[in-house]
């Protein structure tokens, strides 16, 4: 079946709240891949289309790039150090992204060519693993000390939050929940966990954004429309004023907010599956 950029029965109104939902929760640990899925679940709405999709992916890139691009010159930067056989911190910490990517790369491959990975975007598995890693999220932070910085980071360390990243694969994990939870685990401050888990995410969105544009080029339509623009703009406001509040809140306080949502919100989800067959909300009240 050839695939739309755009699919008949979206509305402007939908786009918006697609953008709106993928800015804010990208990088927040409750999980983008989940409300997404959810989105449609919960207000009937059709599929947004690959356009979109890819729009949102380029706002939230942008976003991330933007906020830590002292980071990203940096990680250039280093580049042209390795070149000369040196190590210099801005060429660590890119190394560092490349190995913690490496096994989410590999894995969701898999994931892709074997078509598991359609099998696991259901509402049941996005509240379970809500649930589940909400209060997993809030262990790691109570217990978890606060001595390590970025600059402390070591290769089994960057490797061990690459493997979490991989749980991530499951929707609902939350990709920057699960990786700052095991960079929380390791006694990382929070707003330094928060900072790679986010920059871990550049390779990551531009890797989900390629496959979407690689979809969207040979599907034909790559016409460029107002809503898209909308979209990624949206998507790229709400994207950096979410990160800005993120690393506010992470240098003053703690991730317990996040897990109580994500499990006020697993939790409810349950109670509609299980209690009410997910029944239509209109016809709960």
């Amino acid at each position: 079946m050839p695939i739309t950029a755009i699919e008949a029965g979206v509305t402007l109104q939908h786009i918006i709240l697609l953008a709106v939902i993928q800015g804010i929760t990208e990088f927040l640990p409750i999980s983008s891949s989940g409300h997404l899925i959810l989105t449609p679940a919960l207000t009937g709405a059709a599929d947004q289309g690959l356009l979109v999709d890819v729009a949102v992916h380029v706002g939230t890139l942008a976003a991330v790039l933007i906020y830590f691009w002292r980071d990203v010159f940096a990680m250039i930067g280093g580049f042209f150090f390795l070149l000369s056989g040196r190590i210099n911190p801005g060429a660590r910490l890119a190394l560092h992204i490349i190995l913690a990517t490496i096994p989410v790369v590999g894995v969701g491959f898999y994931l892709k060519v074997s078509g598991i990975e359609e099998q696991l975007r259901s509402v049941e598995i996005v509240a379970w693993t809500t649930l589940v890693f909400g209060i997993v999220l809030w262990i790691a932070d109570k217990i978890g000390m606060t001595i390590n910085r970025l600059e402390h980071m070591r290769w089994g360390g960057a490797l061990f939050i690459g493997l979490a990243q991989v749980i991530a694969l499951i929707p609902g994990t939350s990709r920057s929940g699960i990786t700052m939870t095991a960079a929380r685990l390791m006694g990382y401050e929070r707003a330094d966990a928060a900072q790679f888990s986010m920059l871990l995410s550049i390779p990551v969105i531009l890797g989900a954004g390629l496959l979407a544009g690689i979809d969207l080029q040979q599907s034909g339509d790559m016409a460029l429309t107002m809503d898209v623009l909308l979209a990624a703009g949206l998507s790229f406001i709400t994207a950096l004023i979410a990160i800005a509040m993120l690393m506010s809140w992470l240098k003053r306080s703690t991730f317990t907010p996040f897990a109580i949502y994500r499990i006020l919100l697993g939790g409810g989800l349950l109670v509609w599956i299980y209690g009410y067959g997910m029944a239509p909300f209109e016809t709960l009240f």
